[in-house]
């Protein structure tokens, strides 16, 4: 997370430096998502079948040549090299997004919510350390940001060395045995629609705002370290609620919960609209962070109700493919929206993504009541 949190603070500037059109700035940052997104369904399979430790460290090995490739890119001025640098790092961003499924395979039904969000909160250290390793590095070689790939490269090689060293269990023996329902039944349940409906709006409202406030920023004349210290706030706000998270949802029921983070959003974009000083900025993404992980880690727990252990890699897989096409979308729209119509026009449309958010989310709540009427349960 920590090399993530990096690329993410200065991509979208340094894309912006290279582009031929400034309209193009997060298109690496699409390519990346969009190479993310292509990754799961094959990352399911290798996962599967050659085990999760040498599949992470596939993945591992693709960013850690993505980051060299990213800074020749930067000293040779070539966007194209960019996009492509971020392309392999995207194929490593497929293989990571696994390890929150590998928690709560492993974890006791009663325990999925607080394993998933225990992995997830691995990312308040890196909030700490990737906009302080950004702005440290911006500098660090005689090209502006080149720097950044250097520390993410050397990051992705502790990862391989850490990774050496996890014992991942294997998948359990009824995976090779039952073949389980077909795929066409599985994603036409409403739990399995809501749970991809939360996770492709929440995380896609979050890329959409996040990716355009670095350029917002610098538009409205906040320097740098300014920037990066509201990314770093976002991430605090991303990563932090997951040491409770899981309890949240043990409390107050998973549909609850997503509810909440979408009313985050909500909050997000009203601060957004009202102002651009960097205390709007500070403020908007903290809440942006905080519904990020309500509902990604809300609608993460609400799919893993949507399939026997049998259908775990396919379920899981189509889950993330549809996420990660859509927070590719929603990444490269960013730049459009933000070049095209201004960082307004940005809010209002994660507005009305949010309003669909939560209207399924309604949904939901109000058919699992009407299959179960004489059944009090938390939702």
């Amino acid at each position: 997370m920590t090399g993530s949190i990096v690329l993410f603070t200065t991509a979208a500037l340094i894309g912006s430096t290279l582009a031929p059109d400034k309209a193009l700035a997060t298109l690496p940052l699409a390519i990346l998502q969009l190479a993310t997104m292509l990754t799961t369904i094959p990352a399911a399979f290798i996962l599967k079948r050659w085990g999760r430790q040498f599949g992470f460290m596939t993945g591992v090995l693709v960013g850690l040549s993505g980051a060299v490739l990213g800074v020749y890119a930067i000293f040779a001025g070539s966007f194209v090299l960019f996009s492509l640098s971020t392309l392999l790092y995207g194929i490593f961003g497929g293989f990571v997004s696994y390890y929150r499924f590998a928690a709560a395979d492993v974890a006791p039904e009663a325990d999925r919510s607080r394993a998933i969000a225990l992995v997830i909160s691995g990312g308040i250290l890196a909030a700490f350390i990737g906009p302080v390793l950004a702005t440290w590095t911006k500098d660090w070689l005689p090209v502006t940001f080149a720097g950044g790939l250097v520390a993410i490269a050397l990051l992705q090689s502790l990862t391989l060395l850490l990774l050496r060293f996890v014992a991942l269990p294997p998948l359990v023996q009824p995976e090779h045995q039952e073949p389980g329902r077909e795929l066409s039944t599985i994603v036409q349940q409403p739990v399995f629609i809501v749970s991809v409906l939360g996770s492709m709006i929440g995380y896609g409202v979050m890329a959409l705002l996040m990716t355009a406030t670095p350029l917002a920023m610098v538009a409205e004349h906040h320097p740098f370290h300014v920037a990066a210290s509201v990314i770093q706030w976002h991430v605090l706000g991303m990563f932090t609620p997951s040491l409770v998270t899981g309890f949240l949802i043990t409390r107050f029921g998973v549909l609850t919960i997503v509810l909440a983070g979408i009313v985050l959003n909500g909050l997000c974009v009203a601060i957004n609209l009202t102002g651009t000083q960097a205390s709007h900025f500070f403020g908007a993404l903290l809440l942006l962070g905080i519904g990020w992980n309500f509902m990604f880690i809300g609608s993460t727990t609400l799919l893993t109700q949507a399939y026997m252990p049998i259908e775990r890699a396919k379920t899981q897989a189509t889950h993330d493919f549809l996420m990660l096409s859509f927070v590719a979308f929603a990444t490269f729209f960013s730049g459009r929206l933000m070049n095209d119509g201004g960082w307004a026009v940005v809010n209002y449309t994660g507005l009305a993504l949010i309003a669909v958010a939560f209207i399924a989310v309604l949904s939901l709540w109000r058919w699992r009541s009407t299959q179960q009427p004489q059944k009090l349960e938390r939702l």
